[in-house]
Protein backbone atom coordinates (compact mmCIF):
# COMPACT_ATOMS: atom_id res chain seq x y z
CA UNK A 1 0.00 0.00 0.00
CA UNK A 2 1.41 3.54 -0.84
CA UNK A 3 0.06 6.54 1.25
CA UNK A 4 -0.20 9.50 -0.32
CA UNK A 5 1.47 12.76 1.82
CA UNK A 6 -0.67 15.09 3.58
CA UNK A 7 -0.77 18.22 1.50
CA UNK A 8 -0.23 21.33 3.33
CA UNK A 9 -3.05 23.81 3.03
CA UNK A 10 -2.03 26.57 0.75
CA UNK A 11 -2.32 30.18 2.02
CA UNK A 12 -1.48 32.44 -0.55
CA UNK A 13 -4.59 33.85 -1.24
CA UNK A 14 -5.45 34.73 2.70
CA UNK A 15 -1.41 36.89 2.05
CA UNK A 16 -2.41 38.66 -0.90
CA UNK A 17 -5.87 39.30 0.98
CA UNK A 18 -4.09 40.34 3.85
CA UNK A 19 -1.31 42.32 2.23
CA UNK A 20 -4.29 44.71 0.33
CA UNK A 21 -6.07 45.08 3.64
CA UNK A 22 -2.18 46.31 5.35
CA UNK A 23 -1.80 48.88 2.53
CA UNK A 24 -4.95 49.96 2.22
CA UNK A 25 -5.53 50.79 5.74
CA UNK A 26 -1.64 52.46 5.68
CA UNK A 27 -3.20 54.91 2.73
CA UNK A 28 -6.24 55.74 4.78
CA UNK A 29 -4.34 56.58 7.64
CA UNK A 30 -1.66 58.74 6.09
CA UNK A 31 -4.42 60.89 4.24
CA UNK A 32 -6.56 61.00 7.26
CA UNK A 33 -3.42 62.44 8.84
CA UNK A 34 -2.40 64.99 6.17
CA UNK A 35 -5.97 66.12 5.99
CA UNK A 36 -5.96 67.15 9.32
CA UNK A 37 -2.30 69.91 8.17
CA UNK A 38 -4.61 71.80 5.94
CA UNK A 39 -7.76 73.02 8.51
CA UNK A 40 -5.45 75.63 10.29
CA UNK A 41 -4.39 76.72 6.68
CA UNK A 42 -8.03 76.83 5.07
CA UNK A 43 -9.18 78.84 8.28
CA UNK A 44 -6.69 81.22 7.97
CA UNK A 45 -7.59 82.04 3.83
CA UNK A 46 -11.58 82.30 5.44
CA UNK A 47 -10.75 84.77 7.39
CA UNK A 48 -8.85 86.89 5.31
CA UNK A 49 -8.09 86.08 1.48
CA UNK A 50 -4.77 87.84 1.32
CA UNK A 51 -3.41 84.77 2.93
CA UNK A 52 -4.10 82.89 0.01
CA UNK A 53 -1.42 81.57 -2.63
CA UNK A 54 -4.07 81.53 -5.30
CA UNK A 55 -4.94 85.74 -5.26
Amino acid sequence: MSEQPKQEKDYFWYIIAAVIVAVATALWMVKNQEHGKYVTTEQAIQQDKAFSAYR
